[in-house]
């Protein structure tokens, strides 16, 4: 029997032939991540129990993306807290503010997370790395235990496989589709928290932000993994990116799979996920009209620079809508270079948008841009539990970087395909034209 992605990703890195699910494992992790939010209380814990020194602290990545601006004292005082426990653990690769980005993003933007590796995170979105081709686990509080010996047991997940069937339409992006699958495996009940979702199928159409996206929903509704058998695409970026020697993985032809979805792409159309939760998906249609107040572009599931420039496509030359307010974070310091460069910073200031520094944003339970009871949210944040960006009486709808852009002109939920722009991956930036 032939092993899927993860199960030959984790044997390598524990140095054996095989894992099958349900073994108990120590892999040797490429990379062990650490967010601000809780870097604080994992230095402290580990202070208290005499570690000074951590395992491996060259491999260690410590990120400033929760609150890259600080709101409040105790925000400042964190940020004084983590640079001082960086310049203690000795950790060469600390990205504070303005330095790299969100934690999920900048690491597969500039190489440093490459296919066939394999990382430890305190954050579950850690199954971004899945986009090219590696395995990212999330360990919550263990963290500390990864810093300390370098790394943790995890016991073997199942794999669920979604088979991807034909050529998605213009103007349907990796989050209309990401929506649609939670939705089907909802409807299906197919149990998905601690397994790791393979893709598989039609793939070569999707490039690294539209996979980055795909790994999004399947993380909200309880996947521990996300895997993309990397293109010949991704592994053209990932080499000239590659700041080390790496090794791509593919499941093997007979593998096990513990369940399988298939998903036919010609037919579907923008998604918009109700509030609440992002299986609640249904077409654009549906809500068309909805007035907005608040729209946002970024977080893991949306900050790569593809979305950005999907999202200027549309913004190009217009204004948002006057009683809406705009806020778009990128998800890394070379984004924002790379918009500067290229003229979607200034489509977006010209649009009427906020610029946020690289970071998760308003997506981090709201430290930036939250609303008030009543308002309305179009977002392409992570999740929309109430709560999320603010008041629990809000209302969190989420969509793609170019849904979210259209509502915002038009001030109401609306299908981006209404606007005269150039849709499709892979475009070149779009250049200034005259305002309309």
């Amino acid at each position: 029997m032939g092993l899927t992605a993860a199960e030959k990703i984790l044997a390598n890195k524990c140095g054996v032939a095989s894992v099958v699910p349900g073994d108990v494992v120590e892999p040797d992790p490429d990379w062990i991540m650490v967010h601000d939010n809780v870097l604080m209380s994992v230095k402290l814990e580990l202070d208290a129990a005499g570690i000074t020194q951590l395992a491996a602290p060259g491999k260690v990545i410590l990120v400033t993306d929760h609150e890259v601006i600080y709101g409040s004292p105790r925000a400042a005082e964190k940020g004084a807290f983590n640079r001082k426990a960086a310049r203690a653990w000795g950790v060469e690769h600390f990205y504070d503010v303005g330095r790299g980005g969100h934690g999920h993003i900048f690491p597969i933007e500039s190489g440093m997370v490459l296919p066939g590796m394999f990382y430890f995170d305190n954050d579950r979105h850690s199954t971004n790395a899945g986009a090219v081709g590696a395995l990212g686990f999330r360990m919550g509080s263990e963290i500390s235990r990864v810093l300390a010996t370098g790394t943790n047991w995890v016991t073997v997940p199942e794999t669920i496989r979604v088979l991807m069937r034909g050529e998605v339409k213009p103007g349907v992006y990796g989050r209309d589709i990401g929506f649609h699958i939670a939705r089907r495996m909802r409807e299906l009940e197919m149990e998905v928290d601690y397994r790791v979702v393979e893709y598989a199928g039609d793939l070569d159409q999707f490039d690294r932000a539209a996979r980055t996206a795909l790994c999004s929903s399947p993380t909200e509704m309880g996947a521990y993994g996300v895997f993309f058998p990397p293109s010949k695409a991704i592994l053209e970026q990932a080499r000239v990116l590659a700041k080390r020697a790496f090794t791509p993985v593919y499941p093997d032809p007979d593998a096990r799979y513990e369940a399988q979805l298939e998903v036919d792409l010609d037919r579907l159309e923008p998604q918009i996920a109700l509030p609440g939760a992002v299986h609640k998906a249904v077409d654009v249609s549906k809500v068309a009209g909805t007035a907005v107040d608040h729209a946002f572009i970024g977080s893991c599931g949306s900050g790569m620079y593809e979305d950005l420039q999907a999202a200027a496509r549309v913004l190009q030359g217009r204004r948002i809508a006057p009683h809406v307010r705009m806020f778009i974070a990128p998800g890394s310091e070379e984004s924002t270079r790379r918009m500067a460069r290229d003229g979607l910073l200034q489509i977006f200031i010209e649009a009427g948008a906020v610029m946020l520094p690289a970071g998760c944003g308003p997506c981090n339970e709201a430290v930036t841009g939250p609303l008030h009871a009543g308002e309305v949210s179009i977002s392409t944040a992570a999740a929309n539990n109430p709560g999320k960006m603010g008041s629990r009486g809000a209302q969190l709808y989420l969509g793609s970087p170019a849904t979210v852009a259209a509502s915002a002109l038009a001030g109401a939920i609306t299908d981006a395909r209404t606007f005269s722009f150039a849709p499709g991956p892979g475009d070149a930036p779009p250049q200034r034209q005259p305002r309309e």
